[in-house]
């Protein structure tokens, strides 16, 4: 029966991650509105994530056991593919038996930082709670957690806290991912009744006293992450379905199934008061849902066609899921080059989503990619890093996108055909140096030749570049304007 049950769900595992991407690409789209902060410490903070440029999601829960998408399987919609011999109660009894199976004896937080500083990564997000309801840190909420099953006498068993250790100690902001929806607590999905989607399956305005039981399971959780598990920087909200009816525009409401008749109030103003209370300057995410508490918007596996003057991330993968999949086909570090310059470009963050084995561990082919990335970025990372677009970001002939830094210089960066051998020439049009303005190739510091010709700029690139990298992803030019 469990190879039975264990071949279903890698079919739906299969078949979910395919309908993934655009089913889920209707529910996080990016808000249309958005309002600046007006707390000091939360404006100051915001700046300097803007400065970070490039972060890493990992996405780490009981989907990684059996290597299937994360959480949504359990979910009742139109786009869930499960196997049709197999009753819905069963399978939800199936993947939350997980919890007595998952145990990640190489449970390894500082391989996975390194990996994250390797590729010149400078902020974390961690799911310490997905959908499915799983924590991934010791709360007193309930007892469905890692630190109460298989791997409860590890003496790391509280997993959240060490992560966020281990990426402290490089140096990162922290951030900590946290599903407002909750689907293993009775106070979200009753079992009284047949959950029929992703939402609250009992009518909040005649059940009072079960909605606030689950708003005061939400607020003490949060209370948790931001009063026991040191400094974080950024609470980040899933689930943007969850939210005041007010907030509902009629571009939500297209979303259809994700949104009900009532109003899912879990109280941000109390929680937002709560949680910087203890994490003064705290940025919260709370996705999609504009307003005072989405300090910064989240598009999923897609970047914003123009450049956005507002705070933005860029939530993409490196595989094509978020959490671990067994033989999952990764982006090539060129691709994720090409990604990082785009969205820099345009003014956002790319957050790069890692999922880590059931072990505990990174895989090589993750290791080896990100450490690709990193080095570019050694090289180059002047153009990236603290930088904003500039006015004339991007010159598509050429496929060109420019920054500007601190000291109002602009970076050039040309992103080339992946695999090719590098030009002995590049040019663009737009964004012209004064004359004689010296410019710089930035992977080698070195001064490079340059001229224009009507409105477009020529670079000559040194032949011992050339003969040393042969190929490379993207090239980085510096220059006063």
């Amino acid at each position: 029966m469990k190879k039975i049950i264990l071949g279903s769900v890698l079919l739906i595992s299969m078949l979910c991650l395919v309908n993934a991407a655009a089913a889920q690409g209707n529910i996080h789209q990016q808000s249309t509105t958005y309002q600046w902060p007006t707390d000091p410490m939360v404006k100051e903070k915001l700046e300097t994530w803007r400065d970070q440029k490039f972060g890493m999601i990992i996405h780490w829960g009981l989907y990684a056991v059996p290597g299937i998408i994360e959480s949504w399987a359990l979910c009742s919609e139109d786009w869930i593919e499960r196997d049709s011999t197999m009753a819905y109660d069963d399978f939800k009894k199936w993947y939350w038996g997980l919890s007595k199976q998952f145990n990640p004896t190489q449970f390894n937080p500082e391989q996975w930082a390194q990996a994250a500083k390797d590729a010149g990564m400078r902020y974390l997000v961690f799911t310490t709670k997905h959908h499915d309801g799983f924590n991934m840190f010791d709360t007193k909420q309930t007892d469905f957690k890692i630190t109460n099953g298989p791997f409860a006498s590890n003496p790391r068993a509280n997993v959240a806290k060490y992560i966020f250790e281990a990426f402290r100690k490089q140096n990162m902001m922290i951030g900590a991912y946290y599903s407002k929806p909750d689907w293993h607590t009775e106070y979200y999905w009753w079992p009284k009744y047949a959950t029929a989607d992703r939402n609250v399956n009992y009518d909040i305005r005649k059940n009072p006293w079960r909605w606030n039981k689950f708003k005061e399971f939400t607020y003490n959780q949060i209370s948790e992450l931001t009063h026991d598990y040191g400094k974080i920087d950024i609470l980040w909200l899933d689930g943007g379905w969850v939210r005041p009816l007010e907030t509902v525009t009629d571009e939500v409401r297209a979303w259809g199934a994700a949104i009900p008749a009532w109003s899912q109030d879990i109280d941000m103003p109390r929680i937002a008061s709560m949680a910087r209370s203890a994490q003064p300057g705290l940025l919260i995410v709370d996705r999609t849902v504009h307003g005072p508490y989405e300090n910064y918007q989240t598009p999923e596996q897609s970047i914003p066609k123009e450049k956005l003057d507002n705070p933005w991330e860029s939530c993409i993968t490196l595989g094509g899921a978020w959490g671990y999949v067994p033989n999952d086909r990764f982006k090539s570090s060129a691709r994720v080059i090409h990604t990082l310059i785009e969205v820099v470009a345009k003014g956002g963050s790319l957050l790069l989503g890692v999922g880590p084995t059931p072990e505990g561990t990174f895989t090589q082919e993750q290791i080896d990619r990100l450490k690709s990335v990193g080095q570019w970025l050694q090289q180059n990372g002047a153009a990236i890093y603290s930088t904003r677009p500039a006015d004339n970001y991007y010159d598509q002939a050429s496929d060109t996108y420019f920054t500007t830094g601190k000291n109002k210089e602009i970076y050039a960066l040309v992103r080339l055909k992946e695999g090719a051998a590098i030009p002995a020439t590049v040019s663009w049009s737009g964004n012209v140096p004064a004359k004689g303005t010296t410019m710089k190739l930035l992977s080698t510091g070195t001064t490079v030749k340059w001229k224009k010709e009507g409105d477009k700029v020529i670079v000559q690139l040194p032949a011992s570049f050339i003969k040393k990298y042969q190929a490379y992803p993207a090239l980085a030019f510096s220059f006063q304007p």
